[in-house]
């Protein structure tokens, strides 16, 4: 009997098979549309300037080969491909057309598609997070799911951590100078040439014995206070520059 498919392999086999419920037409906006995303994350992504704080926080959980479950906002999404790019981290994309789009563009940046969303088929989508965590590999979610509301922390990281024992990393990441697109999350992406800090929280892990939804307050409060802290830093970084 063949064994389990290796990961990055067994995401090409879904994305194959996801194709088959596509039309010709939205087959081919797909390739387009994907291709489009992956070639100006490339380009804008090679001008951005991080500054990253709390990187000893991930540092010290690769230094013991401790996979992680990397949590950020819907809007940070084109920063966080970019600087999280080539790490063979696990996503979590939906099967729809635009979870399709995604996985595509992700998948030439190094990320493993898994197949699932929090809006549609919740529990296969974390029970398949959950399998990759156990295979020793780093998840990444969007801590407000793939619909929203905005910015309010969905129960899938916690959960996934009770399960697995694995910590959540709380993660902000904020352009200095970026376009807000017209969307419910109001995507960002970033100008060319722009300044991107990324602030890294200290590890959240949930024991399995205790309430998940007291442990969702606290994630919530952790990303609050990153979202915080990563907005400020710009300002008072221009507000020193008209000083000066």
């Amino acid at each position: 009997m063949q064994g389990p498919l290796p990961a990055e392999q067994e995401s090409r086999w879904g994305s194959l098979i996801a194709l088959k419920a596509f039309t010709l037409l939205q087959k081919i906006e797909i390739v387009l549309m994907s291709l489009a995303g992956w070639m100006l994350l490339r380009l804008i992504g090679a001008t951005l300037r991080y500054r990253v704080e709390g990187g000893k926080n991930v540092r010290q959980l690769k230094e013991r080969k401790e996979p992680f479950i990397g949590s950020f906002w819907h809007n940070q999404v084109f920063c966080a491909a970019h600087f999280w790019r080539f790490q063979n981290i696990v996503v979590m994309t939906s099967r729809h057309f635009d979870g399709e789009v995604i996985a595509r563009v992700i998948r030439k940046l190094g990320f493993i598609p898994a197949r699932g969303s929090s809006s549609r088929g919740a529990i296969k989508a974390l029970l398949e997070a959950k399998r990759k965590v156990q295979q020793g590999l780093t998840v990444a979610f969007t801590a407000d799911g793939p619909r929203g509301p905005a910015h309010r922390v969905k129960p899938g990281p916690v959960w996934l951590s009770r399960k697995t024992g694995a910590p959540i990393l709380p993660i902000h990441i904020q352009p200095k100078w970026f376009w807000s697109l017209n969307s419910w999350d109001r995507f960002q992406i970033p100008k060319p040439f722009s300044p991107v800090l990324v602030k890294i929280g200290q590890p959240l892990i949930v024991p399995s014995e205790e309430d998940q939804e007291s442990w969702v307050i606290r994630h919530q409060e952790e990303m609050d206070r990153l979202g915080e802290y990563g907005e400020a830093y710009w300002e008072g970084q221009q507000t020193t520059e008209n000083r000066q």
